[in-house]
């Protein structure tokens, strides 16, 4: 993608601000947030995306940049109360696509945490939604398939090409759930796995996922393209915690328990045959973020 306008929503964010940094260096990028510490502005700009001030919740979102080619929802609000999250998540992305008639595609990403837990079944863009991750985001599911709902009649109400893009377990240098559980495993800090032992997802990492944004703007249609979004390769956290307790050398703790979410395995047929496999391996991906996050560290490979 090259010489596009695009505007970036939660362009600060664990997943938006690597694509945001990607995108920005060929095309004219902005970022839309709350941005109400001068930090985050700077952060922005240092990386050459536009700052835009604005509020999920409340804002008419008259402010927009004009002509736009693209927009990436990465924006998400989990305080866990339930009328401001479904008015920032839902509500909310309702309002922005209101003012987007006329844009190339819109890329609304979502969470395979939308699927009703099933055991090790590998969810097809088809399975049935549920309240996945109760456990330990008390809105998160519901307010990921009351936005997937807005998305889908926003993008007929407007004639909007959209897709809408469900991620399991994103990571890389910039964090993610292996992240955290590296600083656990470096505290000593036990980590909690299903009891429904393995809990497997797809870890995609950020080169693959800043990757495939292109493709899967490529894919949005009217009415809305679904398509799952993650690693082609599988690993439970009990692969990834052991392998990260291997290169730090300290034996992870895991806590099996039925209070944590349970395995989140995905389909990928679909989204091989839109975007294509991806790249990065779950071994590599993890050792290049423990190397990144870590330098300090003589790591045992």
């Amino acid at each position: 993608m090259k010489g596009a306008r695009i505007l970036i929503t939660g362009a600060t964010s664990q997943v938006g601000l690597p694509v945001a940094r990607e995108l920005a260096k060929s095309n004219e990028v902005y970022g839309l947030g709350r941005l109400r510490r001068a930090e985050e502005r700077e952060r922005l700009a240092s990386i050459g995306v536009k700052p835009v001030g604005a509020d999920l919740v409340t804002d008419d979102f008259a402010g927009l940049p004009p002509k736009l080619d693209y927009v990436i929802n990465f924006a998400v609000v989990k305080t866990g109360n339930f009328d401001h999250d479904l008015a920032a998540n839902a509500e909310g992305v309702g309002r922005l696509m209101s003012r987007l008639a006329g844009i190339r595609a819109f890329l609304h990403c979502s969470s395979t945490a939308v699927y009703q837990a099933d055991g090790h079944r590998a969810f097809k863009e088809t399975d049935p939604l549920g309240d996945n991750h109760r456990a330990i985001f008390p809105t998160y599911s519901i307010c990921k398939i009351a936005a997937e709902s807005m998305v889908k009649f926003a993008a007929r109400q407007w004639n909007i090409p959209t897709t809408i893009a469900r991620l399991n377990v994103p990571y890389g240098d910039n964090g993610g759930w292996p992240a955290f559980h590296l600083e656990m495993i470096l505290g000593g800090m036990a980590i909690d796995v299903h009891v429904d032992a393995p809990s497997t997802y797809n870890p995609i990492h950020e080169d693959d996922y800043i990757a495939t944004i292109p493709r899967l703007l490529a894919a949005a249609s009217v009415p809305a393209t679904i398509v799952n979004w993650g690693g082609s390769e599988e690993a439970s956290i009990e692969d990834w915690c052991r392998y990260i307790g291997t290169l730090v050398g300290v034996e992870p703790k895991l806590n099996p328990t039925e209070h944590t979410i349970p395995s989140v395995r995905i389909d990928t047929t679909r989204m091989v045959e839109l975007i294509g496999p991806t790249r990065v391996g779950w071994k590599e991906g993890i050792l290049r973020m423990v190397r990144a996050r870590h330098p300090e560290l003589a790591l045992r490979t």
